[in-house]
């Protein structure tokens, strides 16, 4: 029964949500506040519904509810509670379901937060956001229906995939599709705005926030499926260029951009077009992504390989809301007004550029991943693209982005001198130049201290930005009181240098690892070892245990140098007997400045076990860099949300339509 209930709510979001979009569109359209208001019941309502249908399905999960048939093709009743809880989501339809109820919350806090935007914008985007996630909602129920019942009822289930069980992939598709749909409120006050012919820096004020909070989960996303690529699939890497990891990289390029760009909206009432168009692009990308995952097109550890029939029907509503978006923003784009206007020389010029570089990286993304599929779908050719051709095009493109990503701050809105900011250049190639020759003498790496030079320059400018806005070394400043200076900076502030530095730390990590990583495969028997870095990793022991729901074959490792004990790695391979599957789990010696990292292979007593031992410098900071990243943009969320609350900011000056 409950499963029809959750199979009745879903009908009814679907209805709700279609008279969402035409009383939020056609009610702004005739000026009636009655179908407005409506319009915002509906998005509440609707947004209800999903979390009650998404509910169900979970309690399905954990009281293993065979009846459902999407229970008994992802479920055990051996599984532990938080795999059957994180089964909900960890396939299509279950996955499906998080991707519209989360759609549906974001349209319900559009309407929470947005008491203060103009009515009619905000009941179009409203519509807007009915709209969308009407394609989607008509797509669960037609296509992919979660609710499905089991005839005759099995005993037991199938079991899920042993590469999502585990906590790190059972919290990182719920941050990924945060960020993914996030972007799908910038989407609908682009179109809402097009569609009044007329965007503002108000408009852009609004929005930004949201945004942020897009890009920031997103982030959180992507650096969640890194970690779980670096020690579940055995092979001891961070990030290795698959399409389903690219697809999820684009959107975020692309909503750096979009952050950036919403900025000089906001400060300067500029870039309005090149904002639109970002907003479609980013929202646009994330919906490329769910056709590569779902669609079958590709084989990832990471998709959804599913009927094309599915691909299709997503297919055909990318086509719709990117094409409409698009359609409409070339019959409208002109009326828009360009803005202000500044000088060469100035902080818009640097975000120019700065949004150039990460449109052309994503398109750079973008050609390496699709042009295989392409290529197979006309030809019937297979090829790869792999990690060279994104280090040799990619790495390039964001070392001339770092560059210019620490000076566009130091510079001043509309116009400025190369000569103002002539000391605090000076002090950074100081710093820089030094780090480079270092680096590449007792490195042994021309390239990889340029790279660290970059992370040192970017470091460099950010501290000097901040450290400038909080009046520190000036003639003026005043130490006593810099808690309070501290305090009274906005949130915005604060924000930007957290997500700069974190930027640093993260190319420091990343250059680290792609120069001085180091590995070594052997089989070893017990009492031997092998030796990678300076590092010796000895096999000591192999046991078996009987897991949950799975039985582990567990090496010891132990790590010594120059004969002193460093640690002990416990590297297993499982062996789930219902999903008959085998998985390596690998084991870190975690350092500040290195992993120390072993994964075990198959092997016998007689014959040795193989043993894959790797050293990677710095790699943590990757991933404490990008968390610094998106922890920076929830401070400048924080911060924007509390100016609309109170609504006692200061507006920047509207631009009116031409």
């Amino acid at each position: 029964m409950l499963a029809e209930i959750g199979q009745i709510a879903l009908i009814l979001a679907l209805f709700i949500s279609a008279l969402q979009a035409w009383m939020g569109l056609h009610g702004a359209h005739i000026g009636d506040r009655r179908a407005m208001v409506f319009a915002d019941r509906s998005a509440i309502a609707q947004a209800l519904l999903c979390v009650l249908a998404f509910g169900l399905l979970a309690y399905a999960f954990m009281v293993s509810d065979f009846s459902v048939q999407l229970v008994t093709a992802n479920s055990h009743t051996s599984k532990p509670m938080i795999y059957k809880f994180s089964g909900t989501w960890g396939n299509h339809e279950g996955s499906m379901l998080l991707w519209v109820m989360i759609m549906a919350l974001f349209g319900a806090a559009m309407v929470w937060f947005g008491k203060t935007l103009p009515a009619g914008l905000r009941a179009r985007a409203i519509g807007v956001q009915g709209l969308t996630t009407t394609g989607f909602l008509a797509f669960l129920i037609f296509s992919s229906n979660p609710f499905t019942r089991m005839s005759p009822i099995p005993d037991n289930g199938v079991g899920l995939n042993p590469l999502l069980q585990d906590p790190g992939l059972a919290i990182h598709p719920p941050f990924l599709y945060l960020g993914y749909v996030g972007f799908s409120v910038a989407f609908s006050f682009a179109v809402a705005a097009l569609i009044e012919g007329r965007v503002d820096a108000m408009w852009a004020r609004w929005v930004r926030p949201w945004v942020l909070l897009a890009w920031s989960f997103l982030t959180i996303g992507i650096v969640l499926g890194s970690v779980w690529a670096y020690y579940e699939l055995g092979w001891g890497g961070w990030w290795f260029w698959d399409p389903v990891e690219n697809v999820s990289f684009m959107p975020w390029l692309a909503g750096t951009a979009l952050v950036h760009s919403t900025l000089v909206a906001q400060a300067r009432g500029s870039f309005m077009r090149w904002t639109l168009l970002l907003a479609i692009t980013t929202f646009s990308l994330s919906l490329v992504g769910t056709f590569i995952v779902r669609s079958g097109v590709l084989t990832s550890v990471h998709a959804f390989a599913v009927d094309p029939g599915r691909g299709i029907f997503i297919l055909a509503l990318l086509i719709l809301a990117t094409g409409g978006a698009l359609f409409l923003y070339a019959l409208r784009s002109g009326r828009i007004a360009h803005g202000a206007g500044f000088e060469l020389e100035s902080r818009e010029s640097g975000l120019v550029l700065n949004n150039v570089l990460l449109v052309v990286s994503t398109a750079t993304v973008f050609l390496g991943t699709f042009y295989p599929l392409v290529i197979d779908a006309m030809t019937g050719d297979k090829i790869t693209v792999g990690p060279p051709y994104f280090e040799r095009t990619f790495g390039p493109i964001m070392a001339v982005l770092i560059i210019f990503m620490a000076v566009a701050p130091l510079m001043k809105w509309r116009a400025d001198s190369w000569r103002r900011i002539k000391k605090a250049l000076l002090i950074m190639l100081s710093l820089a130049i030094p780090t480079w020759l270092a680096v590449a003498v007792f490195g042994n790496s021309v390239l990889g201290g340029l790279g660290i030079a970059l992370a040192v320059w970017l470091l460099a400018g950010s501290v000097f930005n901040y450290a400038r806005k909080l009046r520190i070394g000036g003639g003026n400043s005043n130490a006593g009181n810099l808690l309070k200076r501290f305090a009274l900076l906005p949130g915005a502030a604060h924000g930007f240098a957290l997500a700069h530095i974190g930027l640093a730390l993260t190319t420091i990590g990343v250059v680290s690892m792609g120069v001085w990583a180091d590995e070594q495969v052997d089989r070893l028997k017990l009492g031997e070892s092998v030796s990678v870095a300076g590092y010796e990793f000895r096999l000591e022991d192999v046991r078996r245990a009987q897991g949950p729901n799975y039985i582990s074959e567990t090496g010891q490792v132990v790590i010594e140098r120059n004969g002193r004990r460093i640690g002990v790695l416990s590297p297993e391979q499982r062996m789930y007997p219902v999903e008959r599957n085998n998985t390596t789990e690998g084991a870190m010696e975690v350092g500040a400045t290195r992993i120390l990292y072993a994964a075990k292979g198959d092997g016998n007593l007689e014959d040795g076990w193989v043993v894959s031992v790797y050293y990677h410098p710095m790699v943590i900071w990757i991933w404490i860099g990008a968390l610094m990243m998106a922890f920076g943009g929830l401070i400048a969320v924080a911060d924007r949300r509390h100016a609309y609350a109170n609504r006692k900011a200061p507006v920047p000056r509207a631009v009116p339509a031409e």
